[in-house]
């Protein structure tokens, strides 16, 4: 490479290959067409990494967003019995508490019931709670908008209505709604379904519309009353330190608890939620990633074309003394220096939008008078976003890959042309 350092002085400080490749790729190209095609191909991995990290960040955030509202009404771990009664409810509370990683426990009593007010009918889940326990084992009291869980007291027959169902029904704050339970009494003039007035003390928003136009909220002693529960409760709610160790708790009090419980987690009681983001996200990212890899292959065509125009030149390199490999390299940082600009601007477009995304949005939807999401289409109503930088480091890597991949074909055939053919009508 002597002779060739002295033709190139500057190559004495970088290595000849990347000093010609560079210089191929700031070059001003008589054919206009291939600077076209080159910038084409950049453009393309620079919207397929884009897309795929504000898609990918979507994903997560829709997941988290669906884990943290649904926790918030569920639980983490539920035990019943058989019968969906739990009559030694007590007992088997003293129990849990005693188990790691159980934080609290508290009773509950679930059925199905109609609310009325005025003409306005609507059907809804009724969960009976005890304020001072709810508290300990969900987050509904971070979602009251009106009132709290304490307004709800024994024997005054009070209930918290979610948003949705509260303006469906047309009641609001100290409003009487009547409330049916399905199960009817036995009169002589046949089966009458036992009603009960209940004097609305609270609003929630739950954010997502299955609840907060679907669950209603009494005390557990009211409810125990109006479904004749006795001292009887649906079940025992538990939340634990970590939710994920939900399943390896659930199999362990299975084991531990005398009697015949059914225990179930959260992961059983949504896992088609979860499972379905879980699917979308892996759908997505196989689609996106198509993007990507065609604008990658787009350099294929950039370079065959880059060869052709520098056939002489390459006839001159390898006269002067450049391997084959020398040449097969000039052309691979060429083609890998488009991918790598085109994925650096991919990701910091992407990340900027993802980290933004719950601000444009909006903006786009008050701009275009128009709602992405429905709220009675949609559990979410919001599009959330959340970056994990995994996902970035994966995507960059790919594209990467891919560009490097693409520029192997072209990059080895310029290395094979012989410099007396080249050079002959030159």
């Amino acid at each position: 490479m002597s002779l060739l350092s002295k033709l190139f002085p500057l190559a004495k400080a970088l290595p000849f290959e990347l000093f010609v490749g560079l210089r191929y790729t700031r070059a001003k190209r008589k054919n206009h067409f291939i600077s076209f095609i080159s910038l084409t191909s950049m453009v393309g991995i620079a919207l397929g990494v884009t897309a795929l990290i504000v898609v990918l960040s979507v994903m997560n955030g829709f997941q988290t967003e669906l884990r943290t509202r649904i926790l918030g009404v569920a639980s983490h771990l539920e035990i019943t019995e058989a019968n969906n009664q739990l009559a030694n409810w007590r007992n088997l509370a003293n129990q849990v508490k005693n188990q790691p990683k159980v934080i609290a426990s508290a009773p509950y009593v679930i059925a199905q019931g109609m609310l009325s007010y005025g003409q306005a009918v609507q059907g809804a889940i009724v969960r009976g709670v005890l304020p001072e326990e709810e508290d300990k084992v969900a987050d509904l009291g971070k979602h009251m908008k009106v009132g709290s869980l304490t307004d709800l007291h024994a024997g005054e027959f009070g209930v918290i209505l979610g948003t949705d169902l509260a303006m469906s029904l047309g009641a609001t704050i100290g409003d009487k709604v009547v409330l049916m339970a399905p199960q009817g009494q036995f009169t002589p003039t046949g089966v009458v379904p036992r009603i009960k007035q209940f004097k609305v003390v609270g609003l929630f928003q739950i954010g997502m519309y299955e609840y907060d136009a679907g669950l209603v909220l009494i005390h557990m002693d009211d409810a125990a009353k109006l479904y004749r529960m006795g001292d009887r409760v649906s079940g025992l709610r538990l939340k634990l330190d970590d939710l994920f160790d939900a399943p390896e708790i659930a199999a362990k009090l299975a084991r531990s608890l005398d009697g015949s419980y059914l225990i179930t987690d959260w992961t059983q009681q949504h896992t088609n939620f979860f499972k379905a983001v879980q699917m979308e996200k892996r759908v997505m990212f196989i689609i996106l990633a198509l993007i990507v890899a065609v604008a990658a292959f787009n350099i294929v065509s950039t370079l065959v074309m880059a060869v052709t125009d520098k056939r002489a030149d390459i006839a001159i390199m390898r006269t002067f003394g450049a391997s084959p490999r020398s040449i097969m390299g000039i052309f691979m940082i060429q083609g890998a220096l488009i991918g790598v600009i085109g994925t650096l601007i991919g990701a910091v477009f992407g990340v900027l939008i993802a980290l933004n995304i719950e601000t444009i949005v909006p903006f786009i939807e008050n701009l275009f008078h128009v709602q992405f999401l429905a709220k009675d289409v949609y559990y979410i109503s919001d599009l959330p976003s959340k970056l994990e930088w995994n996902d970035v480091i994966t995507i960059v890597i790919m594209s990467f890959v891919l560009s490097l991949l693409a520029t192997i074909y072209p990059s080895y055939k310029a290395s094979t042309i012989n410099p007396a053919e080249a050079l002959r009508y030159e």
